[in-house]
C-alpha cells in the first residue's frame, strides 16, 4: 500500500491508487481529483507513473450521473486544469478494495466512510486506508475541506488551494525520494 514499499521491479515503488470523498461529488471531491490527477497524470510530473488510479464520489446518491457543479469546472479551469471529466457516482463496497487510501473532504465524510466500511460485507478484505484528506494540511493541524455549494465562488477557491496543498504534501509524504513539486 505505501508508495515506498518495492513494486515488482526492484528499486521501482509500488503505485498506488487514491479516491476521494465528499457528500454529492460534484463540488469538493471532484475538485480534490481535478488537482490531483492534473499532478500526477502530466508526463513532466516527478510523480508521473507512481499512481495507479484516481477517482472520486459521494457518500450520497443525489447527483448520481452528474457533471461536477459548474463552479468546480470553472475554478480548475481558472488555474489550467481544462481536461477534467467526471459523472458523479455514489460509493461503494468495492471502493475499499479498489484503493489504497479514501481521503473525505470533512469529518462528517470520514465518519459515513469508516461507517460504511465497517457495515460492508467485505469489511475483512478493506485494503484501503481511510483518512481526512486534511491530514496533510502542511499546518501542523488536520483541516477539513469546507463545502462551497451554498457560499460561492470564495469557497470554491480557497478548496481549490486546500486540495492542491494537501495533494502536494501527500504527494511528498509518500514518495520522500521523489522530487518535489511546483
Amino acid at each position: 500500500m505505501s508508495g515506498t514499499t518495492a513494486g515488482a521491479a526492484a528499486g521501482s515503488p509500488q503505485k498506488i491508487s487514491v479516491l476521494f470523498v465528499c457528500l454529492g461529488n460534484i463540488c469538493r471531491s471532484t475538485m480534490a481529483e481535478g488537482v490531483f490527477r492534473s499532478i500526477v497524470k502530466d508526463k513532466s510530473s516527478p510523480y508521473y507513473g507512481h499512481i495507479d488510479k484516481v477517482d472520486s464520489c459521494g457518500t450520497g446518491g443525489y447527483h448520481v450521473g452528474d457533471e461536477p457543479d459548474s463552479r468546480t469546472l470553472s475554478t480548475l479551469e481558472d488555474h489550467g486544469i481544462t481536461n477534467y471529466v467526471h459523472s458523479a457516482r455514489r460509493l461503494r463496497d468495492s471502493d475499499f478494495q479498489n484503493f489504497d487510501y479514501i481521503f473525505a473532504m470533512d469529518n462528517g465524510n470520514l465518519m459515513d466512510l469508516e461507517r460504511w466500511r465497517d457495515r460492508s460485507k467485505r469489511a475483512s478484505s478493506s485494503r484501503a486506508r481511510i483518512m481526512l484528506f486534511g491530514e496533510f494540511s502542511g499546518t501542523g493541524r488536520k483541516e477539513v475541506v469546507q463545502d462551497p455549494y451554498y457560499v460561492g465562488q470564495d469557497a470554491f477557491e480557497k478548496a481549490f488551494e486546500q486540495c492542491k496543498r494537501f495533494s502536494t504534501n501527500f504527494l511528498e509524504h509518500t514518495f520522500p525520494n521523489v522530487a518535489k513539486t511546483s
